[in-house]
């Protein structure tokens, strides 16, 4: 039985292993994808009355992945606003599986997937670092835009970032 009671929800099964001996990619051994992995532990802010993370910190967790991923690729956020872009959310999704509690290692696991003239889209698995399980799944998708806040062309390095990420 789960935390939601008789309901068991039962992700997708994810499965990653280091990829290519660094520990910031893994390889998820059942489709084959490759993911950026983060680490972060939960704080005592981040849970509520019934001592779970409460779900709205999920997409802080997710900003932490995206900006980790874009850190470690060479293109930090901070740099693609001074070069003129930023990137909005306007659409979202989490799947919750299992809850995190105060002091939870997690890994955030993230991709760049969908890739658009104007959009793009990262995917998220958040699993506990330590029992392995998939704390839940989720997806951004964002717009790119210019510091005037219209819509423009996904600038040169993040098109880059996109067909340079492993498959």
């Amino acid at each position: 039985m789960s935390f939601l009671g008789e309901y068991e929800m039962r992700p997708k099964p994810f499965t990653p292993e280091i990829y290519d001996n660094d520990e910031r990619f893994v390889r998820d051994r059942t489709t084959s994808l490759i993911w950026h992995r983060s680490q972060l532990r939960t704080l005592y802010a981040d849970t509520d009355r019934s001592e779970v993370v409460y779900h709205s910190n999920y997409l802080r967790y997710f900003e932490f992945g995206r900006t980790s991923l874009m850190r470690d690729l060479a293109y930090p956020y901070k740099e693609i606003e001074a070069s003129g872009y930023v990137y909005p959310i306007f659409d979202l999704g989490i799947s919750f599986n299992q809850p995190l509690y105060y002091d939870d290692l997690m890994y955030i696991h993230t991709r760049p997937v969908n890739l658009e003239r104007v959009r793009l889209q990262f995917d998220y698995v958040i699993t506990h670092a330590e029992k392995g399980h998939v704390v839940c799944a989720g997806f951004t998708k964002h717009c790119a835009l210019n510091l005037a806040g219209t819509p423009v062309a996904v600038d040169p390095k993040t098109v880059h970032l996109w067909t340079s990420f492993p498959k």
